[in-house]
């Protein structure tokens, strides 16, 4: 009897043993389970809260590129890039003004008689500025490249033969021109052929055309 009581004693002691390391198996995966739970989360957070920092930095939504295109194929600095850059071309009324005609070189430039300057008149629309160069040199004149002044059929402007006088009161006979001018305040095409038979190409610009007085 003593044996089978002490027996029975000891069954009743390792299923309490065996309840209990049950038990805490449990509890710890549990606990595992609620550890990745909350890691997960603080990730979550974590991101988030990047995202609206980022927001905040650049003034958009978290999920806008900073890159967006617009509906009409154009990003914000290229609409402001597409702007008309030809705002100096004036459209003027008939009449005669003065105006200076500048060029990209010391070679070919308004004779320093007349200050850089020449004459234009515009009449239906149409504007041609006379020049007086700073010598008889340039023989000829073509408003557009040098290649196109060697073309069939191009329009060579021929010289005409004008004094200019200078302030100390002498003068001297030099080539002027007469050339069409399609825009004011903007570079174009002119073309000069020297004595030596060869065309060179050069920029002019007609600019701040101030109406003579009658």
């Amino acid at each position: 009897m003593k044996k089978a009581g002490i027996a029975a004693i000891g069954a009743a002691l390792l299923l309490t043993a065996a309840s209990a390391c049950g038990s805490n198996a449990a509890g710890s995966a549990a606990a595992g389970s609620s550890s990745k739970t909350a890691e997960s989360a603080a990730v979550s957070t974590a991101e988030n809260g990047a995202s609206e920092t980022a927001a905040a930095e650049t003034g958009k939504p978290a999920s806008e590129s900073t890159g967006e295109t617009k509906a009409d194929g154009t990003k914000g600095a290229s609409a402001e890039n597409a702007k008309n850059v030809s705002a100096a071309a004036k459209t003027l009324d008939n009449g005669v003004y003065q105006a200076e005609f500048k060029t990209d070189s010391s070679m070919f430039h308004v004779s320093e008689a007349n200050d850089g300057k020449g004459v234009l008149t515009v009449r239906d629309g149409k504007m041609i500025m006379h020049v007086s160069l700073a010598s008889v040199n340039i023989v000829n004149l073509f408003c557009g490249t040098a290649d196109e002044a060697q073309k069939d059929g191009a329009e060579i402007l021929p010289p005409t033969i004008d004094t200019v006088k200078y302030k100390d009161g002498t003068t001297e006979e030099v080539n002027g021109f007469d050339i069409p001018v399609s825009v004011i305040g903007e570079e174009f095409d002119c073309a000069i052929l020297g004595k030596k038979g060869k065309w060179y190409d050069h920029k002019v610009q007609v600019l701040n055309p101030v109406k003579a007085e009658q």
